[in-house]
């Protein structure tokens, strides 16, 4: 029998946008003491030396295009460390992170942002530095300082922004890039609510339009308003990657959490 190929497309699924392979990653509590020769270029040892701990151990999953997946977890369980993972910031002391699309990261989302450049220079800086031309940025600075509401504060140096209004601008910026995957960290949980509200409405329109969504949150409300997935971390460990009920009823259950 004879396979037409958009048959064969139909039903070949999808490869991952984003794959990771019993991942690990190790970090210092502190800075004291010296790492030897051996430690640095020898062969490594999967047990943790003193001062050292394993920020994610075994953490295995795929993310296929267009999903929306939430991740869960109690404060410094390894969930921001695993967005950097995925951005490239940081990279596995084990294991293997294999991203094939671009990533627009809401993490630490004032990063890069310079004090003493107006709102106008850092828009052109934040989002060159993301891949945008010069061109393109010229393009698109009247929707960003609109959606940022702050016309009239272009030309004034960021650091005179109020906390709500640098998290404007930066949402603003990083939400007009055209990479596929957007990795989101909290970063929602400061701002206004109207401001809030404008925010997940463009997030809405970027998953209709076929982008995939990566979301730490500590805010049920909003896991259940994105994601259908989620994964649960718990010290470094990845204890369950399923439906996203099915894991925040675990997590609830696990600590005691009475869902609001």
């Amino acid at each position: 029998m004879v396979t037409s190929a958009t048959n064969q497309a139909r039903s070949t699924p999808a490869a991952p946008v984003i794959d990771l392979t019993d991942v690990g990653i190790r970090f210092r509590r502190n800075r004291r003491g010296r790492r030897s020769f051996k430690d640095l270029f020898g062969p490594r040892q999967r047990r943790s030396r003193p001062g050292e701990f394993w920020a994610l151990q075994h953490v295995t999953f795929s993310v296929q295009p267009g999903e929306a997946i939430g991740v869960v977890g109690r404060n410094g369980q390894g969930k921001s460390t695993l967005l950097k993972l995925v951005t490239g910031v940081v990279l596995p002391d084990e294991g293997r992170v294999h991203v094939t699309e671009g990533v627009a990261p809401l993490i630490e989302i004032t990063g890069g942002f310079v004090d003493d450049l107006s709102v106008r220079d850092n828009v052109y800086l934040t989002a060159g530095l993301h891949g945008m031309s010069r061109a393109e940025i010229g393009e698109r600075f009247d929707e960003i300082i609109d959606f940022a509401e702050i016309a009239d504060f272009v030309d004034t140096p960021y650091k005179h922004l109020s906390s709500g209004m640098k998290v404007r601008i930066a949402f603003a910026v990083i939400s007009r890039l055209e990479e596929p995957i957007l990795l989101v960290d909290e970063v929602l949980a400061v701002g206004d609510k109207a401001f809030r509200e404008k925010c997940y409405r463009r997030i809405e329109e970027m998953l209709a339009g076929g982008r995939t969504l990566f979301i730490v949150s500590h805010n049920e409300r909003d896991l259940r308003r994105f994601c259908q997935r989620g994964l649960y971390l718990d010290k470094g460990d990845l204890v369950l990657d399923a439906p996203l009920a099915e894991v925040l009823a675990r997590y609830n259950a696990d600590y005691g959490i009475t869902p609001k």
